[in-house]
């Protein structure tokens, strides 16, 4: 009988053993499978319908919140939390969204553990109310500028184009906005039909609101490149201040027989200040030949083309340059066009920002960034942004000459008609029309500016802006970058000399 009992016993431990590996083994080791698996939606249904932390500006305006669901407005409502963007479609391209059934995006989907209360640090903190349901939710803390942020929308009046405003000196956002744009509202919606329906046609609009077309999109820059061309040949000797390019209306480059043209077919030339103050084509089309296809093609790798734009949000486009230097090497003429920022150059709002920066901040170019940090619910700092220098693409001496040229535009170039700033602030700057269509045919092109101030003796900018409106009708086609972007970018930098500290 004893010895029944001694056998029972062993089976009933080996047993027991058994299933405590197996519970271990799915509770412990295989809990991120669970998680994972789409018919779990336990976990799914927990997070969402819990507290959710904010996101706040850097003026502490509360731009994401979670709140109780009103039970008089929807009676039906299964869930009892909310999800609302105060601010609507003003930082959708920052936030993004937050929703059960169509994912989430932007700061929504890179900081969702922070928000969501789930990093080492908050369920550290919450270890010493092991009986009670403590709110873990965390908070994300944005660079951006709330009064900028308005500025840029405004600024823009409703046309299709983008406005970034950076910190040159740090490569923090101060203000990023894209028209057009949504509201994440109706998107975090609990009505799965009108959540669909809003998506369908955001979908369809051949705008792409649901893309931040800021930094999630590239375009033609047009003559904003010569900033690189300038640099490039600066730093290769191809030209200096003393340069001069004869005063013409049209060059043939090698390789064929089309020959290149001023913008409106202008005879243009001079000095280096000249050409570049005015904008012409032709001077920076012979600058890029003279490099070489495998000098120029280095030059521009310096900036960061033909890479990930180091963005702390997911999803960032990169700069494209067109070709590389075997390529080039079968055609100059191909070339010679992308000198100037036509042809296949396509270049990110905020790149473009990041450029002018370099030359602001005297050669270096910070990697952007527009969260300063994130909060447990204790005001612990989980992580926080260290500034720091992504590429440094041109010399401290380079960086001075191109703020002089800069200048030259707005005293007496393309961006004299709108870029005087208030209170007599010296602003530097460099215009672009990214002329898309073929030669013959109907105008369409892009309106581009990039700006910096304060660019006086001595100083140092505090603040970048990039303009590009895009080309979708007669209005920004037949204009150009000083004249349309240029006055985007000078409300922008008068607002960002008052409200950004020195």
């Amino acid at each position: 009988m004893n010895q029944r009992i001694r056998h029972l016993t062993a089976v009933l431990l080996l047993l027991f053993g058994a299933l405590f590996v197996s519970l271990t083994n799915w509770q412990v080791r295989q809990q991120n499978v669970l998680r994972a698996d789409g018919r779990n939606n336990r976990t799914t249904l927990r997070d969402f319908d819990s507290p959710r932390g904010r996101i706040l500006t850097a003026d502490n305006k509360v731009i994401a919140d979670t709140v109780p669901v009103d039970r008089a407005a929807h009676p039906n409502d299964k869930f009892d939390w909310q999800r609302t963007y105060p601010f609507g479609e003003l930082y959708a391209h920052l936030t993004g969204h937050y929703t059960f059934g169509f994912g989430s995006s932007h700061a929504e989907k890179e900081f969702d553990d922070v928000l969501a209360g789930r990093t080492a640090q908050q369920q550290l903190e919450a270890t010493g109310s092991l009986f009670e349901k403590v709110d873990t939710s965390g908070t994300v803390h944005l660079t951006v500028n709330s009064e900028l942020q308005e500025a840029a929308k405004a600024a823009l009046k409703g046309r299709e184009g983008s406005a970034v405003v950076l910190d040159p000196r740090t490569g923090a956002v101060l203000a990023m906005y894209s028209n057009p744009s949504y509201d994440p509202n109706r998107v975090a919606s609990h009505d799965g039909g009108a959540v669909l329906g809003y998506l369908n046609e955001l979908n369809a609009d051949e705008g792409k609101p649901l893309l931040a077309n800021a930094w999630q999109e590239r375009y033609m820059p047009g003559s904003t490149f010569k900033i690189v061309t300038t640099t490039v040949g600066l730093e290769t000797g191809a030209m200096n201040d003393l340069s001069v390019f004869e005063n013409s209306r049209s060059w043939t480059p090698p390789d064929t027989k089309k020959p290149i043209r001023n913008y409106g077919k202008k005879v243009c030339g001079g000095d280096l200040a000249e050409v570049f103050r005015r904008s012409c084509n032709i001077p920076f089309a012979q600058t890029a030949v003279t490099v070489g296809p495998s000098l120029f093609v280095n030059g521009v790798n310096k900036f960061g083309f033909d890479e990930q734009l180091p963005f702390d949000l997911p999803g960032a486009a990169w700069s494209t340059f067109g070709g590389t230097a075997a390529e080039f090497d079968d055609s100059l003429a191909l070339l010679a066009i992308h000198g100037f920022g036509q042809g296949e150059v396509q270049v990110v709002p905020l790149h473009l920002a990041m450029i002018a920066g370099a030359v602001a901040n005297g050669g270096a170019m910070r990697a952007p960034f527009v969260v300063t940090d994130t909060r447990s619910a204790r005001g612990t700092v989980i992580s926080a942004t260290q500034p720091r220098t992504w590429k440094t693409p041109m010399a401290p001496a380079t960086a001075a000459t191109l703020r002089r040229l800069m200048i030259g535009v707005v005293e007496n170039g393309t961006a004299t008609c709108c870029l005087r700033l208030a209170n007599g602030v010296q602003a530097a700057a460099k215009t672009g029309t990214a002329q898309l269509n073929p030669e013959g045919q109907r105008q369409r092109s892009h309106a581009w500016i990039t700006a910096f101030a304060p660019a006086g003796e001595g100083q140092v900018p505090r603040a970048v802006v990039a303009v590009m409106l895009k080309g979708v009708n007669d209005e920004i086609s037949t204009g150009t970058g000083g004249r349309l972007a240029g006055p985007v970018a000078k409300t922008l930098l008068d607002t960002a000399m008052r409200v950004v500290p020195d």
